[in-house]
């Protein structure tokens, strides 16, 4: 059997090279394709009953059309992630997008579908500049009702599992730490190799770098971002993911409590950007002279680190805090 792999080429000394980052347009397309057929998802039902009544219909048979339900689908849907990208971000990106990228990607679907699913995308393209602005709209529409209720979750466990790896990045090496993502990738001499299905090519990421990110949605495999002009980028399978992850967020929020008491709970689950102790006290309502105390306790017990920027103190979850708070979800 023919054996296909992907060879993301990186200087041999430029461990820097790999970065971790977060995509909330991945998880919206495959959310799209995980609704399109739900059988094949089943750690995804928790999520699934509560979102299937309230899907926009013609935006989401947009996105279906779009997407697809396996395979490639435009990689102009989904931005170059970053650790703190947001969903905010991704639509703001998606109405930038180059009307040149939007006609290129789109004719990689219409080789892709046929009938009338493809003559909906045949129209898109003759008419880019409105479609993408369709899709744009689109995305933030399936976003408000299907992932936005969930995005608190969703955040932890990515985040979660970013501060894992990086974790073992510092304890048993970059090698490890790739070989362990997913069995279909591993550290090969100066590439990141992954095994796929139908597809095979090598990706030179000297100067540009490769980009992991984790994902709930993506399913048990890996995806990747090869072509020229777009960040390269692996998509492997999150850690931590449950047919119980999409649980209501206030069950989180009692699990933590009954471990490290309500406020802590409440400063540990707010934490995954940085704040001063001013900020903390004020978004929760407590005296400054609280809030350092609760902060201090979170520091000692290594949740929380604090840095000081100038005058200011910011204090931020650890990956060890990241881990607790994934765990929980």
């Amino acid at each position: 059997m023919d054996r296909n792999f992907v060879d993301f080429r990186l200087a041999a000394d430029d461990l820097r090279a790999i970065r971790f980052g977060i995509s909330p347009g991945h998880e919206l397309c495959h959310a799209v394709r995980v609704l399109q057929r739900p059988e094949g998802h089943p750690m995804q039902w928790g999520w699934l009953r509560g979102v299937r009544g309230r899907l926009p219909r013609d935006a989401f048979e947009l996105l279906a059309d779009v997407i697809g339900v396996d395979g490639y689908f435009p990689d102009f849907l989904t931005s170059t992630p970053a650790w703190d990208t947001t969903p905010d971000d991704e639509a703001a990106r998606l109405r930038e997008v180059s009307i040149e990228q939007v006609r290129f990607d789109l004719h990689k679907m219409v080789l892709r579908s046929s009938g009338a699913r493809q003559r909906r995308i045949l129209d898109l393209i003759d008419d880019p500049v409105p479609a993408r602005e369709r899709l744009a709209d689109a995305c933030l529409l399936v976003w408000g009702a299907a992932l936005e209720p969930v995005w608190p979750q969703l955040e932890r466990i990515l985040r979660a599992d970013i501060a894992v790896r990086a974790r073992r990045i510092a304890s048993d090496g970059i090698a490890a730490t790739v070989g362990a993502l997913h069995a279909s990738v591993s550290w090969s001499g100066d590439a990141v190799r992954v095994q796929l299905r139908r597809f095979s090519d090598t990706i030179d990421c000297r100067g540009s770098g490769l980009v992991l990110v984790p994902s709930v949605f993506g399913g048990s495999g890996c995806n990747v971002l090869t072509e020229e002009g777009v960040q390269p980028t692996l998509f492997y399978p999150a850690q931590g993911v449950t047919e119980r992850w999409a649980r209501d967020q206030v069950g989180v929020a009692d699990a933590l409590g009954a471990l490290l008491g309500e406020t802590r709970a409440r400063i540990l689950l707010t934490a995954h950007a940085a704040r001063t102790t001013s900020q903390v006290a004020a978004d929760l309502g407590l005296a400054i002279s609280t809030a350092s105390h609760h902060l201090a306790v979170l520091r000692d017990g290594g949740l929380v680190t604090s840095t000081r920027a100038g005058a200011r103190m910011l204090h931020e979850r650890t990956p060890l805090g990241e881990a607790l708070v994934g765990g929980a979800g």
